[in-house]
């Protein structure tokens, strides 16, 4: 027994060494994050200030090359006539030829520079995006981890025997996942989608400014306003694939046959979605679990598989819950497959493997080249 006690201080001990460590981990990455997102800012501002002065050295050198050529002709002209034109004026009209040749010379080489100099800030600001979206995903699973482990600090010396079991830890992972899925939906729907709508307002103001080549300017606005409603629409449906809310209202097959409905309009993929027995499932976290396991089975049909159709099957009996999701598509070959999942990270199958086997379940995938995908799931009800 106090051996038992013993180990329990120690593993406690060790705990709170571990949240330590984590929060100034993620302290450090918050910061890096911050700078990293500032420095996206700067290069966003720089690149809007060299495409402008693209456009205004566009618009110059355009200038220069009629003046460039009427000198010339001018010279040609009075080099032709010598009864009419002194060697007086030969000269100058040479001068003046000379003198904007040399002038479109530097100004296209300005321009040549300029444009480099565009090519590589959009790389660095696309690389620099990139980053920031790999920190981004650090600090929320830093966040998860940090929450889960000291949510059960003080369960831990109850439960050290139960913690064993990967089910448990699995169940809570999710639950944590879950939670921080609702608050980016918040966080995403408070900032981003506002920010964008404004986009449109100061396009719209732009739009009334500009005065050179008018036309052009409001076709290129309002193809900036058509892209900006879009990557609101977007935001809008990162934010219900984050958190359905109708799986909490309507329950998890309802929610399905609306997730399919939708996913049929955007995709045009033909979707035969059938329950073949259901006895209702009170439990959440694996309702949640069922719906993110088709969901993802989905978004890899729509990304890779090429698919005209789609079959999807769900019994539920008292014992178990069986899924099948079969497409049509190209298909794939399964060891490939499993080693850029073990690059990428949990991704695609990967995904949904972790999802079943938290839940004690089962999971077979058949794919074949030029023959469609097969996936089917089992579930046990009860833990």
């Amino acid at each position: 027994m106090n051996n038992d006690l013993l180990n329990a201080g120690k593993m406690n001990e060790i705990f709170s060494k571990v949240l330590n460590a984590i929060e100034e981990s993620k302290s450090e990455v918050l910061d890096i994050t911050e700078n990293i997102r500032k420095e996206c800012n700067e290069l966003k501002i720089q690149l809007e200030a060299i495409k402008e002065n693209v456009l205004i050295l566009i618009k110059e050198v355009d200038v220069l090359e009629k003046l460039e050529k009427n000198s010339r002709r001018e010279l040609l002209k009075v080099s032709r006539d010598f009864e009419k034109y002194k060697e007086k004026d030969i000269k100058e009209a040479y001068e003046k030829a000379n003198a904007l040749q040399i002038q479109l010379i530097l100004k296209r080489q300005q321009e040549k520079e300029l444009i480099k100099k565009r090519t590589e800030t959009e790389v660095r600001l696309k690389n620099t995006e990139k980053t920031l979206e790999k920190a981004d995903t650090l600090s929320s699973r830093i966040g998860i981890v940090q929450e889960f482990l000291g949510g059960n600090l003080q369960d831990l010396n109850n439960t050290l025997e139960d913690i064993k079991h990967r089910h448990f830890l699995g169940r809570k992972i999710i639950h944590a996942q879950e939670e921080e899925r609702k608050r980016v939906a918040r966080d995403i729907h408070d900032g981003p989608a506002q920010s964008l709508a404004n986009l449109v307002i100061k396009a719209e103001i732009c739009e009334k400014l500009l005065e050179v080549d008018l036309q052009k300017s409001k076709k290129e606005l309002k193809e900036l306003k058509k892209c900006t409603r879009e990557s609101i629409k977007d935001i809008r449906k990162i934010i219900y694939n984050l958190r359905p809310m109708s799986i909490d209202d309507l329950g998890f097959i309802t929610a399905l046959q609306r997730y399919v409905e939708k996913f049929q309009n955007e995709t045009n993929i033909v979707v035969d979605f059938v329950i073949l027995s259901e006895i209702p499932l009170e439990d959440s976290i694996k309702s949640l679990s069922i719906f993110r396991i088709v969901q993802e089975a989905l978004n890899n049909i729509r990304k890779h598989a090429n698919a005209f159709s789609v079959a999807i099957r769900i019994e539920m009996n008292k014992k178990s819950i069986g899924i099948s999701i079969k497409d049509d598509g190209v298909g794939f070959n399964l060891e490939e497959i499993k080693l850029q999942e073990k690059e990428d990270g949990g991704f695609g199958l990967l995904n949904i493997k972790e999802r079943v086997e938290l839940l004690n379940g089962n999971l077979k995938i058949e794919s074949e080249i030029k023959k469609g995908t097969t996936i089917l799931v089992n579930i046990p009800r009860e833990d």
